[in-house]
């Protein structure tokens, strides 16, 4: 009944669509304009501008889910290549807001580290695609050159947070091509080397002082301890129920600080208690799983190392955001995937399901007759 309502071409369009994926997205896109709702005081502006953005991203999500592999594998340096222009251009000419220098101006202000969310691992994809797998030492030498050099640029606005989970989003397609496990230990040790010399001598003094505030949040409760203190308050006054939707004293009362963007988790716990919390990351773990899923019959190598990386980094999303809000990890400006508010991350999500989508290995009716 509804192929007879639908044109022939989005008919064709949305069966490439995976209806499963995009009804879990779309459950949690509610979610979070429910709860963003709340967080920016009922003012329906605010929820309004993220539902443009979220419809943009659905447009993006279902122009990229009809791209096969081997044809956006073809796009795959140009991407990388635009994206560490503009990166360079940002510490040129870059707009400044907050201290740091993170945007392009082109008539809007547009933040091109969000774009490397894909450049990065699809650049990485593509360099594997070519090679015999598992990688070989030298291999996964030059793969850290194409991971390392938009972390660093990145680094420099400066914007540490981001920098990570670009990093973690190209070291992902490594470990999924096969890097073996004492590649693996021996990176973990040298990290771990590392870590010291890269606190005293690599990070800002704001960037040292979020990690010490994590490791002893009542040392300044006023100061670089409040976003922490407060946020553990706000999810921990919700209980097992909540205080119900519109009801939540920590964001309402304005101790919750950045409560519609980086901290919006907390006020989603205040307000839905454990049990929401335990639906909200249920959501978020089915949507990582059918990703994989998908990845998994990825028609060719350079799609399922990109749709496994994509998922994966979704799933780093999560954790840096939920760890950040509860004061496991230190603070460092990571969204909430999908419910924060933000113009480029929902659209850069968005994209990058669309693009996880269109690794699946298309249906025989896709392909040529025998």
């Amino acid at each position: 009944m509804i192929s007879g309502l639908l044109p022939a071409s989005l008919l064709k369009m949305l069966q490439r669509v995976d209806l499963v994926l995009l009804a879990a997205l779309s459950l949690l896109v509610f979610m979070g304009l429910v709860t963003l709702y709340s967080a920016a005081d009922t003012e329906i502006s605010t929820v309004y501008r993220q539902g443009i953005h979220f419809v943009i991203g659905l447009v993006l999500m279902l122009l990229f889910s009809q791209v096969e592999g081997k044809t956006l594998r073809q796009f795959a340096i140009w991407l990388y290549g635009i994206g560490i222009v503009l990166l360079i251009l940002v510490l040129m000419v870059g707009v400044v807001k907050k201290g740091a220098q993170r945007w392009l101006y082109v008539g809007i202000d547009i933040q091109p580290a969000e774009m490397m969310k894909l450049a990065v691992p699809m650049m990485v994809a593509y360099y594997f695609s070519e090679k015999p797998l598992p990688p070989r030492f030298l291999d996964i030498l030059v793969a850290l050159i194409l991971v390392a050099i938009p972390m660093v640029l990145i680094m420099k606005q400066p914007d540490l947070g981001t920098s990570l989970l670009i990093a973690l989003s190209g070291l992902f397609v490594i470990y999924l091509a096969g890097m073996s496990w004492w590649l693996i230990g021996g990176s973990i040790a040298v990290i771990a080397v590392a870590a010291p010399l890269m606190f005293n001598y690599g990070m800002h003094e704001y960037q040292r002082q979020r990690i010490l505030t994590l490791l002893d949040p009542e040392s300044d409760l006023l100061g670089t301890g409040y976003h922490i203190y407060q946020s553990k308050i706000a999810i921990g006054s919700g209980g097992i129920y909540g205080k119900g939707w519109l009801h939540g004293d920590q964001s309402h009362l304005d101790f919750l600080p950045e409560r519609h963007t980086d901290f919006i988790f907390a006020v989603f716990g205040e307000e839905f208690g454990f049990l929401g919390n335990l639906l909200l990351l249920g959501l978020y773990i089915f949507i990582i799983w059918r990703g994989l899923y998908i990845a998994s019959k990825g028609a060719d190598t350079f799609s399922r190392l990109l749709a496994g990386s994509l998922s994966l980094t979704f799933f780093i999303y999560l954790i840096v955001n939920t760890g950040m809000v509860s004061g496991v990890l230190p603070v460092v400006g990571a969204p909430l995937p999908l419910v924060s508010y933000g113009g480029t991350a929902v659209v850069t999500l968005m994209s990058a399901f669309g693009i996880i989508m269109g690794m699946k290995k298309r249906k025989r009716i896709y392909q040529t007759d025998e």
